[in-house]
This record gives structure tokens, sequence and C-alpha cells, in this order.
């Protein structure tokens, strides 16, 4: 069912004003139950019903209601309206996890002799699931270069292609799509849809589907939650292509619980105040990094040094808060100064509101050897910093003092 509320009090622009008062707001106030000023959590995985006509009333689509807590929940809607009202979709759909947002909505858009093809520098699950689960179901895959429209274009088969799938920015190096040229290039063949995972982004820094993309997804465990707190997923389209692919979550089960959606909208609440400070923050950790003598190596869109800076201007309103980066060591040294952090924290994931690092060949590809990471563009000198909403001024100070006592 669509989400869409064309009557809404709320702008559809993507000005800083505009962004915050959908975080909050959605599409526009409304009255909660019980006169709540939060969404109140609607812990129920079964619905009655008065009698048999209101229950004909549902099935035949007169009364928006629920059923069954895997077709529905009042709480999980009402965070899906709100990430609905940031992206500017007709829908979204929350799922228990990003991977399975995105595993879902790719066994409900493809079927056995489809093709996909995705940017080499995609999340390595995605790449995964899409090279050898739907592999085993019939479905063929292409990958390209990162920015390279010729090789995109090459790879669509006509007839046979019916998914292009990139992320923007990527993990770890950064690279920036250029989506409205992606989508270009897709839309000169029928049938073809476009898919951005937008996780690294959020909808305060990037709106995919006004650049012409059909679906955006999200690891909401990551900004979107904001506290390290939650795992969800979530997809944004329009009404038809995301009720289709609510349809298939009906069936496979990736649901969202009432709980963590709760805790989703809340943390969607300050999403433009957070990523705000950390877009911020993290310029001004990458402009330090790349002056330090410790450092080698800088990759952020924010700097003019990054090969998609010039895109990343032009089509991102932040330059997010990811910093990767490579310091002047080896395998172990990167460990030693990684250890020596004592404001940053060693965890895997990114985008809450506290600083995160780690050491992509430890946390990542540990299970590869060097030649194998080195392959795959992963050095052992490699870090990636999450900046959370700390006194960047602390951030700096904590790496600073990182460095000058691990790195000569």
């Amino acid at each position: 069912m669509g989400q869409n509320n064309t009557s809404s009090p709320i702008s559809s622009s993507t000005s800083p004003s505009a962004t915050d008062t959908a975080c909050v707001h959605g599409r526009g106030p409304e009255k909660k139950p019980y006169d709540a000023v939060p969404t109140p959590i609607v812990l129920s995985a079964t619905y009655t019903f008065a009698n048999t006509a209101e229950l004909r009333d549902h099935f035949e689509g007169r009364v928006d209601r629920e059923e069954y807590g895997r077709y529905g929940n009042p709480t999980v809607r009402a965070a899906e309206k709100t990430l609905a009202a940031l992206e500017g979709a007709g829908d979204a759909a929350l799922f228990g996890s990003g991977m399975a947002a995105i595993t879902t909505s790719l066994f409900a858009m493809l079927k056995a002799g489809d093709h996909v093809v995705m940017t080499s520098d995609c999340y390595r699950r995605t790449r995964q699931f899409v090279e050898k689960t739907l592999a085993r179901f019939g479905v063929v895959s292409t990958l390209v270069p990162p920015g390279d429209l010729d090789a995109l274009g090459s790879a669509i088969v006509p007839g046979k292609t019916r998914v292009v799938f990139t992320e923007t920015p990527t993990n770890p190096y950064l690279r920036v799509a250029d989506i409205p040229a992606v989508v270009a290039v897709a839309k000169k063949h029928r049938g073809v849809k476009v898919l951005v995972d937008a996780t690294f982004a959020t909808p305060v820094n990037l709106r995919a589907l006004s650049h012409g993309a059909d679906l955006v997804l999200h690891a909401g465990t990551k900004y979107l939650g904001g506290h390290n707190d939650l795992l969800a997923g979530a997809v944004c389209g329009d009404d038809g292509l995301v009720s289709a692919i609510r349809d298939a979550r009906s069936v496979l089960g990736g649901i969202l619980d009432p709980h963590a959606a709760y805790l989703l909208e809340r943390g969607m609440k300050t999403l433009g105040l957070r990523v705000g400070r950390q877009n911020e923050t993290g310029l001004r950790i990458a402009r330090f990094l790349e002056a330090h003598p410790g450092v080698r190596q800088v990759h952020y869109p924010g700097l003019a040094s990054h090969p998609d800076h010039a895109l990343a201007t032009r089509l991102l309103a932040g330059f997010g808060g990811v910093v990767t980066f490579r310091v002047n060591s080896d395998l172990e040294g990167t460990s030693r100064f990684i250890d020596a952090c004592r404001l940053a924290t060693i965890a895997p994931s990114l985008g809450g509101v506290e600083t995160l690092i780690e050491q992509p060949a430890l946390m990542s590809y540990y299970e590869l050897s060097t030649e194998e990471r080195l392959a795959l563009g992963i050095p052992e000198d490699l870090v990636r910093l999450a900046v959370g909403v700390e006194s960047a001024a602390d951030i700096e100070a904590d790496l600073d003092r990182a460095l000058r006592e691990t790195i000569p």
C-alpha cells in the first residue's frame, strides 16, 4: 500500500530546513494514538476484526489497517512514512537489516535468465549475494569499474538486463557514482531499473530518486538509526515497485520488529543534525590527515585530491562522516596506531554518535591472504574512520597523538 500524500505541508525540497523538519514530522504533523508525542510501540503479532464485513473491507482495499505482524505494523509504518518523506519517495519498506532490504528487493525483481550489472566497488556481501546466491537461481551478473560509463553501457544486455546496482559513496574509498549519468545509460534500454545503495550518503546528503534512480536502499543500522543500537534496512521508491517488494517481504519474512522501528524513527528525528555535524567533522579530519606526516594518502570526496571531488561537489549536499586513509607503516604498525587511539573505538560499523575506527585488512578481510586483499584493493596500512558527534578537536587530537606515538 502506498504512503504518498500529495497534500503534505512539508516541502519536498532538499534544503536543510525542509530536511530537518521532515526528519521530525515526516510529511506533516499528525495526531498519534493515545495523544502521544512519539509514535507508540505496538507490540502485537496479530490484529482482530470486529466482523466478517470488516475483514472483507480490508482484503478488498476499502479499509487500510493491519492484519498480521509479518504483513505490517503501525510502528513500522510510521517509520516508513518518515523515511519516504525524507527521500521524496512514494513509499518505503523497512526490513530487519540492510542485507534483507537488498536481497528481498533483488529476489522480487529478478527471475531465472535475468541479468544484473553492478559496479565492482559495491559492498562485498552484496556482490557475494548476486554472484553466488542469485547465480544458483539462474540470474547472471556482470561487474563494471566504478565511473566507467562506457563499460556500463557495454555490459547491459538488451532484453536481459533488469537491474543496474551501484553505491554512493562506496566503501571504503568513497567513490561517488554519477547517478544522473548512470540513469541516462540504463534508461536507453527498456525495463532496466537503477538501484542505489545510499547508506553512506543518507537522504541528507543525497536524494538519489530525484536524480532518476528507481530505488534507493539504506542500511538503517548506520546513519538513519545513528546510535549503534539497532539493525534495520530500507528500500524507497514509487508506490508500485515498493509494494511489490513489500509483498516479497511478507513471504521471505525479513521484517523489522516494532521496537527497532521505534528506535529507527527516533534516530531519524536527529538525522539532519547528526549528519550535518559529521559532514563538518569529516571534512576537518580529512584535511588534517592529508597534511599529517604520518599519513600516506587520504580518501575523502571533500578533498580536491579525491578522483570524484568535482562530481561529489555537484551531487552531494555534504561529504559524509567516513574518512579512509593509509598510514606510513605496515600491517603491524597500522595495528599499533589503531590500538593507540583512545577516543576512536575499534568496531566494524559507522554512522553512529560514537567515533569508530577499523583496519579493513583485519576487520572485514581477515580471512584473506595479503595477496588476495591487495587484489581487492585493500592494503595492510588502510584505515577507515567513521566520525561521531564528539568534539572535532578531540577527535583530531586523539588521532594526532596516536599517529605521533606509533608512526615514525
